[in-house]
Parts: C-alpha cells; sequence; structure tokens
C-alpha cells in the first residue's frame, strides 16, 4: 500500500496546507504530534481519510493531505 505523501507535494497544495495551518491557529504542540504521526510514515487508503488530533483534523485523498479542520467540523473518509 502507498505511503501519505509528505514531500515534493504540488506547489498550491502546499500553500494551501501552510495557509490553513496559520488560518487554523493550529499550535506547536498540535504540530508535533501530527510530526510524530507522519514519522509512522502512515499508508494512504483509496478515497477520502482523516486524522483526528483533537484539536484539529488532517483531512487527505490517497496519497496526499489535502487540508486542516478545526476540533467540531465533519470530515470525510476513513478514520486513520
Amino acid at each position: 500500500m502507498p505511503k501519505i505523501q509528505w514531500t515534493d507535494l504540488p506547489v498550491a497544495l502546499r500553500e494551501h496546507l501552510v495557509e490553513r495551518v496559520r488560518e487554523r491557529m493550529i499550535n506547536a504542540e498540535d504540530l508535533y504530534a501530527l510530526k510524530l504521526w507522519r514519522e509512522t510514515a502512515p499508508d494512504a487508503p483509496d478515497g477520502p481519510w482523516f486524522r483526528d488530533f483533537g484539536s484539529f483534523k488532517l483531512c487527505g485523498e490517497g496519497k496526499f493531505p489535502k487540508t486542516f479542520l478545526l476540533r467540531g467540523q465533519l470530515a470525510k473518509g476513513q478514520r486513520r
């Protein structure tokens, strides 16, 4: 199974993710939790997926992370 891709993202996608981190005011502690999860080299399922970190959700599709949601916002897809 392919892994979620974190490097060499398309420029527009990378900029979108950075903008969402700023807009959602995701703090350093929460980003560290994301970093630790990334280091596990999670598998990329087919279709939409999300990972709930408590204070935010990372949503993606296939191998690409797509956006960040705030706690309480509804995420679609397979929970990771």
